[in-house]
């Protein structure tokens, strides 16, 4: 019984030294942290007649221009187009 104890705290000695390797930085929470976007503020209603109007279409491979677009997310409701919410539709889109 003496025997397996010695055998087990040099075993547990030889791990020790041998794994001196440094713990690993841990970031700080703030460094995760992503900002998040402002909200838009609710758009005033145009009263400039506009060639576009609401008609359901929410995706940017629904749209035709990047002013179409623009409208949509400005004006019309559950639109899909802007999804980092910075006020530009389409970015990803290689039409426009």
């Amino acid at each position: 019984m003496k025997k397996l104890i010695l055998i087990a705290l040099v075993a547990l000695g030889a791990w020790m030294h041998f794994n001196k390797t440094p713990l690993p930085v841990v970031a700080e929470e703030e460094d995760y942290v992503r900002p998040v976007a402002e909200p838009r503020p609710a758009p005033a209603r145009q009263s400039i007649s506009s060639s576009f109007r609401c008609d359901g279409r929410q995706y940017c491979s629904q749209m035709t221009s990047r002013a179409e677009a623009v409208f949509f997310i400005n004006n019309c409701p559950n639109t899909k187009m802007d999804g980092d919410n910075d006020g530009i539709p389409c970015e990803s889109d290689s039409r426009f």
